[in-house]
């Protein structure tokens, strides 16, 4: 009788806390809230069974009968000693003969003059057990879940790194974290939240019978003395001279180790190796000069991934990682989970899978990181958006590597051809394009969406645009005559090859001629562009009715690219653009074959995007005599 008052002050406490990890509330009424009846004795003895399981399978806990999930003590409507005795042993029947339930506590209470039934058990670290018709069960925060015995076999190891930081340690209290790092994130979840709420917040911690119970994860992220947690809470950077690790008289290493609590470890690790990130050498100028070999941001990325999602149940290994000259590989131990694939990876559509969940969490609550599985997203994105090779990646049973290597993505042949557009300034997309265009290769459109990866029609037209106004993007083949192509060979339009790039004209650009300098002209004429210049005096000889006004054209314009515009559009003919002072005056006539083909072209072209300026088309009056 003297245990029954702090166990019954114990569970008002623990019913007032809720449900949790170690916590679990069943009914033992069923039906609409103003009829309600008693459940079958039958249905709670197997409730009691599935979630002592659950519980022994895990970290241990308490179950309370009689009690609804919102914390309201509803007891029994009927509750004699047969019913009692009954449900406090069920367990003994209720679970696989073959593994029996150790030291579980059952006790009858009564709460609020209500009976309840008490019931807790312990972890139990020798046997996985299994209900009386073969389920196997494990608590997982706030539910019972069901799982597989051989999966548990086979994947022991996995499991065991996978809840490596969700494990409850026994004995340490709060005090043995830097505080001041815990307060600082409760004051950013929450203002004024206490360290103990945000533990909890977090699932870093939970009140159990004995007061609070910290994971390890609390340890890994916020431990004073981490190598009393983990013996290899640590960096290590080695910097190797030359492309390949040497041994004996030609070892090539110069390393060293930074050791911390992960959220200390991160910036400590930040700060030792950005240094190397910089190569200075001898220009051909006889100048030394820095070089940044690889993003920033994709080196941090792959530096906090490492950490983030390594594998510390090897509690012998540590993250490294290698300085090359042309490279720089960061190792972490533990292979890539067996729920994802390389392949998943590459795929870049962010999928994951937590090794480490609850230092994940942290690590994003605090800004480290984005959603999981964003940080190899983004590694491809930077490298990509530097115009380096992609990341590659590799697994093995022993480690994850990611390395980045400082090589362009482009081959020596294309950056050649790309060096003939240097004056346009491209961006990274553009010379994508460009480099499609190489050997006077026809582009598809479907070739620039998968190797862009474009993924929005407006960016396509802007891109396509873009290119257009630079006058390197011609169309060789206009869009009806591809839809016909395509019917005819069963295609998708997309894929008919359509454009064609072109080196750019080097002649002046507007601001050069302001300041009077003018380039060499380097454009090899097409036969369209070698056809003889319509005189003034020769224009009322021309067929007016085929004759087509084109206004609102820019003053940078030539002849030649209007020529080539019209031919792209499908239109072909002869053009006589007015200039002055080498300035287009702004408008220009279009001698066309035939009638129809004028009044096509007036429909086409009027509003039609040329060099940035949307143009206005009609028919062309005969001149009138002066």
């Amino acid at each position: 009788m003297a245990d029954a008052v702090p166990l019954t002050e114990r569970v008002l406490t623990s019913i007032q806390l809720g449900e949790s990890h170690f916590r679990e509330f069943k009914s033992a009424l069923e039906g609409p809230s103003n009829t309600k009846r008693q459940r079958d004795k039958r249905e709670i003895a197997k409730d009691i069974c599935s979630t002592l399981v659950a519980f022994a399978n895990a970290d241990g806990g308490e179950l309370i009968v009689g009690v609804e999930d919102n914390g309201d003590i509803t007891g029994f409507l009927i509750s004699d000693d047969e019913l009692v005795h009954y449900l406090l042993s069920c367990y003994k029947d209720g679970v696989h003969k073959r593994t029996p339930l150790a030291n579980v506590r059952a006790v009858r209470l009564s709460l609020e003059r209500k009976d309840v039934l008490y019931f807790s058990t312990q972890k139990s670290t020798t046997t996985l057990h299994q209900t009386a018709d073969g389920r196997c069960l494990q608590r997982r925060d706030l539910e019972t879940v069901p799982i597989s015995v051989e999966e548990i076999q086979f994947t022991r190891g996995e499991r065991i790194s996978r809840e490596y930081d969700r494990e409850f340690i026994d004995g340490p209290q709060a005090d043995v974290l830097d505080l001041s790092m815990v307060r600082a994130l409760a004051d950013q979840v929450s203002r004024g939240m206490s360290v103990e709420k945000c533990l909890q917040y977090l699932d870093l911690a939970d009140f159990s019978q004995g007061g609070l119970k910290l994971r390890r994860a609390a340890f890994l992220l916020f431990a004073k003395e981490p190598s009393n947690w983990h013996p290899r809470l640590q960096i290590r950077i080695l910097k190797v001279t030359g492309t390949e690790v040497k041994t004996g008289h030609e070892y090539n290493i110069k390393d060293e180790y930074i050791y911390g609590n992960v959220i200390s470890l991160i910036e400590k690790a930040w700060d030792r190796l950005r240094p190397h990130l910089v190569q200075t050498r001898l220009s051909g100028a006889g100048r030394f000069e820095s070089r940044v070999m690889y993003p920033e941001l994709a080196c941090r990325e792959a530096l906090i991934n490492a950490i983030a999602h390594r594998d510390y149940s090897q509690e012998g290994r540590g993250v490294e990682i290698y300085v090359f000259d042309d490279r720089m590989e960061v190792k972490s131990p533990g292979a890539l989970l067996s729920s994802l694939s390389i392949e998943d990876l590459k795929r870049l559509e962010g999928a994951h899978q937590s090794r480490n969940s609850l230092v994940a969490r942290v690590l994003r609550e605090m800004g480290y990181m984005r959603e999981v599985g964003e940080g190899m997203r983004r590694m491809f994105e930077l490298m990509q958006s530097n115009e380096l090779a992609a990341p590659e990646i590799v697994s093995t049973p022993e480690a994850f590597t990611v390395a980045l290597r400082n090589r362009p993505i482009y081959k020596p042949e294309h950056q050649l051809w790309l060096e003939e557009f240097a004056p346009l300034s491209l961006n990274r997309e553009q010379k994508g394009i460009i480099v499609l265009g190489y050997g006077n290769r026809l582009i598809s459109p479907n070739d620039i969406w998968n190797s862009l990866g474009l993924q929005d029609t407006e960016h396509y037209r802007q891109l396509i645009s873009s290119l257009q106004k630079l006058n390197v993007l011609v169309t060789e083949v206009p869009k009806p005559l591809a839809q016909r192509q395509a019917r005819s060979k069963r295609l998708n339009v997309r894929d008919v090859p359509r454009f064609r790039i072109q080196v750019p004209t080097r002649h002046a650009t507007a601001a050069e001629r302001v300041r009077g300098v003018r380039g060499k002209t380097a454009l090899r004429a097409s036969a369209v562009v070698e056809k003889s210049r319509i005189r003034p005096s020769e224009l009322d000889h021309f067929e007016s009715a085929a004759r087509v006004f084109l206004a609102n054209i820019p003053a940078t314009a030539d002849r030649a690219g209007l020529l080539a515009f019209l031919s792209a559009q499908g239109f072909p003919g002869d053009v006589y653009l007015p200039t002055q002072s080498g300035w287009s005056k702004g408008y220009a006539f279009v001698q066309l074959d035939t009638e129809q083909t004028a009044k096509d072209a007036i429909e086409e072209l009027n509003g039609r995007e040329f060099q940035g300026h949307r143009l206005v088309a009609r028919r062309a009056f005969p001149r009138m005599n002066s």
